[in-house]
């Protein structure tokens, strides 16, 4: 079992996890892409684990969490993109923990729009998906993703039946303008997206994506009023500020 808390080499993983927050990696440790930005290593993955989602739920029952985070490495080998494997683990965790307010953040599932039905069917309370990154730089910090590809999904999801928070997030630091970054939440919020994550890019490893500016907190703050302004519900960012940075407090907004 693992956490993208520790496979990311998250920087607020101590934060969370005495909050009641953890967000479990799902499918493995190993990618299938190798995005400039992340810290999961990419290679061949092994098959999925059967076992995994109920060994999540006794997990999250054990620790008593309160709002359980869902994401995976991206599985571009597996015909569903894992897709039943993060309804299962949703199915294992609700039933484990009734009260507990259970988010995922997926991949694109290579656009499959039955993929996505799939994870929508098993009705989280947030569904995420990460644009990551403004649309002049998607070729070069997602080189196996598009933008319009993220936008899609968003869409999607939010044009569901059942009651849900559609949520993103994206990185400042890769090369991008304030007014590049406006853009993309504006892009984002017509999508349907309700709530939005905003933090500084760090580089997780010697050899990934060099940050191109540091953005004062000052900065983010004026960023977080003008997404607000934009209509999100929800907006959290700052340099620290990550996809599950406090997501119990989020989903209240």
């Amino acid at each position: 079992m693992h956490t993208v808390c520790r496979s990311a080499r998250c920087p607020n993983r101590g934060e969370c996890w005495n909050r009641g927050t953890a967000t479990f990696l799902l499918l493995g440790s190993i990618c299938t892409r190798a995005c400039a930005f992340c810290g999961v290593d990419s290679g061949r993955p092994a098959p999925p684990d059967a076992g995994e989602p109920q060994r999540v739920a006794a997990a999250a029952l054990r620790l008593r969490l309160r709002h359980v985070v869902l994401t995976s490495v991206t599985r571009d080998d597996l015909p569903d993109g894992g897709a039943a494997h993060f309804a299962a683990t949703i199915a294992a965790v609700r039933a484990a923990l009734p009260a507990a307010q259970v988010e995922v953040l997926v991949p694109d599932f290579a656009g499959s729009a039955a993929a996505l039905a799939t994870v929508l069917a098993a009705r989280p309370d947030v569904f995420n998906h990460n644009l990551e990154t403004v649309r002049r730089l998607q070729p070069d910090v997602r080189p196996q993703a598009s933008y319009e590809g993220s936008l899609a999904v968003l869409r999607r999801a939010a044009a569901g039946p059942q009651p849900r928070r559609v949520k993103s997030g994206l990185m400042a630091g890769l090369g991008e303008t304030d007014a590049e970054l406006l853009e993309a939440c504006r892009d984002l919020r017509a999508a349907g997206c309700e709530l939005l994550t905003l933090g500084q890019y760090l580089p997780p490893a010697a050899g990934k994506r060099p940050v191109a500016r540091f953005v004062t907190p000052a900065a983010f703050d004026q960023l977080a009023a003008a997404a607000r302004g934009l209509g999100f519900r929800g907006v959290a960012a700052g340099p620290l500020v990550r996809s599950s940075y406090r997501a119990e407090e989020l989903l209240s907004a």
